[in-house]
């Protein structure tokens, strides 16, 4: 059996520290996108994005995102990130996960680990609502690209290319 060691100790103190942070699960959502003008959802519905650790929370080590989507909602076609890996775990519904070869339906408790180079993509294709977790290590500032989707409908093919490069998001 191969066991990966512990990396360098990073916290040399003798005693802790009283560091951590709590959020309550009635915190409202950062973000909501989609609704009436078609946004990433289509039309009346809304997806639902709350920032559970961001990169900059955790001191870049990873960022951690609760998406609840709507009915048929949309998510990003096929793609990969050449600066991190991508992690989805389903909490309600059923989410399409996409791992590179094939589509899979995925339900409460599934799970999907990418590698970073990974090929994925992922939607809800159900006629009900579906939530998950998004990890993302390590923590990039992911909320800037999830706040740009609002801007898209304005934004030349140019400045989306480049926004889609500034967030790591390379299309196949």
């Amino acid at each position: 059996m191969s066991f990966l060691a512990y990396p360098p100790p990073r916290y040399g103190g003798t005693h802790g520290l009283v560091s951590a942070s709590f959020r309550s699960a009635d915190t409202p959502p950062e973000l909501v996108s989609g609704g009436d003008d078609g946004g990433v959802t289509g039309a009346g519905r809304s997806q639902r994005t709350s920032y559970l650790a961001t990169g900059a929370s955790t001191g870049g080590e990873f960022g951690l995102y609760r998406v609840d989507m709507p009915a048929r909602g949309r998510g990003p076609s096929t793609h990969f990130h050449r600066t991190l890996s991508e992690s989805f775990f389903v909490l309600s519904g059923t989410i399409r996960l996409f791992d590179g070869a094939d589509w899979v339906d995925a339900g409460a408790g599934d799970f999907l680990y990418v590698p970073i180079g990974g090929l994925h993509a992922f939607h809800n294709a159900s006629d009900a609502p579906a939530s998950m977790l998004l990890l993302f290590c390590p923590g990039a500032p992911r909320e800037g690209y999830f706040e740009g989707f609002a801007r898209m409908a304005s934004m030349s093919d140019e400045e989306r290319r480049d926004f889609y490069l500034q967030h790591d998001n390379h299309w196949v």
